[in-house]
């Protein structure tokens, strides 16, 4: 069994903001694959089902972001996960926009989300980084990440978001690299005038 956990910020006024992109993936992912309903659970909402014959726990926390690591603890403490079997879906400024990467291990790079998980579990679960690139100034982090994707944004996006839930079977059989691999495909990361 895996828990994919799904990281952003609850309610319709962070639905669109390029924090909850993890929220986004995860979403894909779930309708894609044909997962069961989202219910109220490990103070989140998870929705449970099957990728290439493995069981996965898809889990958006409700606590808001920098509470993430509370849900990500009693779901993988009910279900008696290792971290290694817990991947994060996340938000990265250090990537560009587009741009997917995944990696197990490693420092939160002042990811809030990322922060409160390695303060329940500890550090060693996989991470799938998203790009949302970066607005080019550190005084404009927090109004970028916590801004909505803009208009001009949907067509790389759509790519990308469409391209994990296309590709997720690899990574639900441990398949980091061709995953990324085929999402690079599917959805190349946009040129400078597109992003």
């Amino acid at each position: 069994m895996l828990l994919w956990v799904g990281l952003g910020n609850p309610g319709p006024a962070y639905a669109k903001n390029r924090h909850n992109v993890g929220f986004l993936a995860l979403e894909a992912i779930a309708a894609r694959h044909g997962f069961g309903a989202w219910r109220k659970t490990f103070h989140g909402v998870a929705a449970e089902g099957s990728i290439d014959q493995q069981r996965i726990i898809a889990l958006k926390p409700m606590t808001f972001m920098n509470d993430s690591g509370r849900a990500v603890v009693a779901a993988s403490g009910f279900y008696r996960l290792e971290p290694g079997s817990i991947t994060a879906f996340h938000d990265e400024l250090d990537l560009a926009a587009g741009k997917v990467r995944v990696k197990r291990d490693g420092g939160n790079a002042g990811h809030n989300g990322l922060r409160s998980m390695d303060a329940h579990i500890g550090p060693d679960y996989w991470r799938v980084r998203l790009g949302i690139g970066h607005p080019g100034d550190k005084d404009r982090v927090t109004g970028h990440v916590l801004g909505d994707f803009a208009k001009a944004d949907a067509p790389w996006l759509d790519r990308m978001i469409d391209a994990i839930a296309d590709s997720a079977a690899m990574l639900a059989t441990g398949d980091a690299q061709g995953f990324m691999t085929k999402v690079a495909r599917l959805a190349p990361p946009p040129l400078p005038e597109e992003s």
